[in-house]
Parts: C-alpha cells; structure tokens; sequence
C-alpha cells in the first residue's frame, strides 16, 4: 500500500462516516474535537483521492450523494470490523494468565532475556514468571520446568530446540594485567599466562576455550590458578580487575570493551562462536500463554544469528 495513503486514509474515513451520520460539517468537527475547517479539508483530500463526490452541499444541510452512501455502507463494516478484533485482542490480552518457569544460563539471561520481560509483561500483565539462572542442564519432568535457554551445541533430544543467537567469543585482558604480563601475539604464548577458567556443571572439567585456527574452528585446554563454578559472570569480575585472560561472549562484555576495562588480544584467532538456543517440549507449545512467549523471545533475539 502507498505509504502516503497509509498515513491519512483512516482518519479521513472515520471523519467521513461522522460527517455522514451527523449530516452535519460543525457537528462532525464539534463531535471529533475539529474544526469545521479540518474536517472540510479531510473530506475534501478523501474524494480528491477517490475521484468522487460524497456529500451534496448546501447553506442547510449536508447529504450524502449516491457514491457516499455506497462509500458510507461499506466504510462502516470495514470500521465495526476493525473494533470487533481491537475489542477481542484487548480481552484476549487481558484475560490471558499463567505461570511460565524458565530456567536460563547466568549471561545469557542477564544480557539478553530479563532486560526483555518488562516488556512482555506490560503486552501480557497476568502472566507470571519463575526464573531460574543456572548454567546447569534442566529435566524438564522432574524439575517442572516449561522453557530452557542453553548454550552450546545441543543432543539430540525430544526437545524442540529454537536457535536464538550464535554469540561472538572474544579472549580479553585488563589493561592493568597486560602491562604486568604482556600482550600474547600468538596462541602459544597463552601457556605463559593465567587463563581463567569456568567449570561445567555437567562433568567438572574446564571449559575449551574456541579459536579459528587455518579457516577451522578448534577448542584448546588452558590453564590458570582460578577456576570458577556456577556463576559464570564471575570470570568477568575477575578479568575485570585484573586476574588474567578470559574467553567470554562479546555481548557479555561489550560495555567493559566501550569504557577500556577489558582489551581484546588475539584478534587474529577470533571467529568462534556459542550457539544459544531455546528448549521446550513440543506439548508446551499448545499452551497459548507459553507460545505467546516464545514467539516473543524468537522474534527479538533470533535477528542475532
């Protein structure tokens, strides 16, 4: 449709229909909070653009011409129509309840989901939510979970898995670490410095951290005195003030980048990413208040693929 039209054609027709049940400009503008010269310049747009006379004139009374009333007839179906599916949105959303659990890993929740729930919850106020912020994986039988988000690649499962992000993986420093201990100009010289290292929940281990090494993305073990379990942003606190290099999400990080509380290094092997991707039982979605939800989630966050 002409982006011009847009703009003014519902107006007009909804003046228009005052005019035409008024019988009557000063009513019609009295009625709209108009002036009777706006509302002539309303309808006066509208029949230039249809190429039609509405109203027949005179000093007395306003009326409609044949085309007006054919005009009239159909404009207020289209009109009652419109409030018809406002109404019924407006007490489908009103009446719309229910509790959604979630449970969402520490950054990713942080950074990209909780900024996100005051805005559902003003489009949806009667439904509730219980978070959980865990880098752990859920059952969703036994813990009654509705929704997971989770990084990394996921197994094959019963699950429906919606991918959300693949988020950039940076290696970083403090300004205050590197001129202590250097700037590593190659992969290898990681081995020479404190690399701080998170601790899966699953099996205990270290994660790798990813690099692109000859166009392939590979996974390398470091090493470091300081390894960190379950809260995840507390490598960030610790390459923040100074405790060594970090393997993170960029979107983790992204104001300690702007502000120079962290460096980037290694740029030259960066290219990996972290897939996070929603999970659900498939039944979930059937339920209206879970599905508004995650259609709500994909359409905000899925443009970060």
């Amino acid at each position: 449709m002409d982006t011009a039209l847009n703009r003014t054609m519902f107006s007009n027709i909804e003046i228009f229909c005052l005019v035409a049940e008024q019988q009557s400009f000063s009513n019609a503008a009295h009625q709209a909070g108009l002036t009777p010269a706006a509302v002539s310049r309303s309808i006066a747009r509208l029949e230039q653009r249809l190429g039609l006379q509405l109203f027949s004139r005179t000093t007395r009374k306003v009326r409609l011409t044949q085309a007006g009333e054919e005009y009239f007839f159909e404009c207020k179906q289209v009109l009652k129509q419109i409030i018809a599916v406002e109404q019924r949105l407006k007490n489908d959303s009103a009446q719309l309840s229910g509790m959604i659990r979630i449970s969402l890993p520490t950054p990713f929740g942080h950074f990209r989901v909780l900024p996100l729930l005051p805005k559902f919850q003003r489009l949806y106020p009667e439904i509730k939510f219980e978070i959980q912020l865990t880098n752990k994986n859920v059952d969703f039988i036994t813990e009654g979970f509705d929704l997971a988000i989770r990084g990394r690649n996921i197994p094959d499962s019963n699950l429906i898995a919606r991918r959300l992000e693949n988020a950039d993986l940076l290696i970083v420093a403090s300004p205050e670490y590197l001129k202590k201990n250097g700037i590593p100009s190659n992969i290898t010289d990681l081995q020479h410095h404190q690399c701080i290292q998170y601790l899966l929940p699953s099996t205990g281990k270290a994660l790798p951290w990813s690099i692109l090494l000859n166009q392939e993305i590979m996974d390398i073990q470091t090493q470091g005195y300081l390894s960190c379990n379950e809260d995840i942003l507390a490598t960030i606190t610790l390459a923040r003030y100074g405790a060594g290099l970090l393997q993170t999400c960029r979107f983790a990080i992204e104001d300690d980048l702007k502000q120079g509380r962290l460096i980037e290094v290694l740029q030259q092997y960066a290219g990996a990413q972290r897939p996070f991707s929603l999970l659900y039982p498939k039944i979930k979605y059937e339920q209206r208040h879970i599905r508004l939800f995650i259609d709500f989630l994909i359409e905000h966050l899925s443009t970060l693929i």
